[in-house]
């Protein structure tokens, strides 16, 4: 399992999520399970980004929401750790 490694941009950009859609933080708390697991598990859609945001990647939750992420190398494990770097609609985030 990998670690996730929260940005200050993701925490203020989950507070405000959670404030504004209550009901999604047990799908938020359960992809983010998942994300770790298997940052590539088919029911996550993740894909690589382009454009402003080349070199990172996303992963759905729901229809509308995103999380974009980077993968960083850990020095204690051998799988890379998850730094998670923004959470919004698709609008938002790209």
């Amino acid at each position: 399992m990998r670690t996730l490694v929260w940005s200050k941009t993701f925490v203020k950009a989950f507070k405000r999520t959670i404030k504004r859609h209550p009901t999604l933080k047990q799908d938020i708390e359960e992809t983010l399970r998942v994300l770790a697991k298997d940052p590539f598990a088919p029911q996550l859609g993740t894909h690589k980004l382009r454009g402003k945001l080349s070199g990172c990647w996303a992963c759905s939750l729901g229809y509308n929401f995103r999380i974009v992420f980077d993968f960083v190398k850990s020095e204690e494990q051998t799988e890379d750790d998850i730094f998670l770097i923004e959470i919004g609609t698709h609008d938002e985030v790209y």
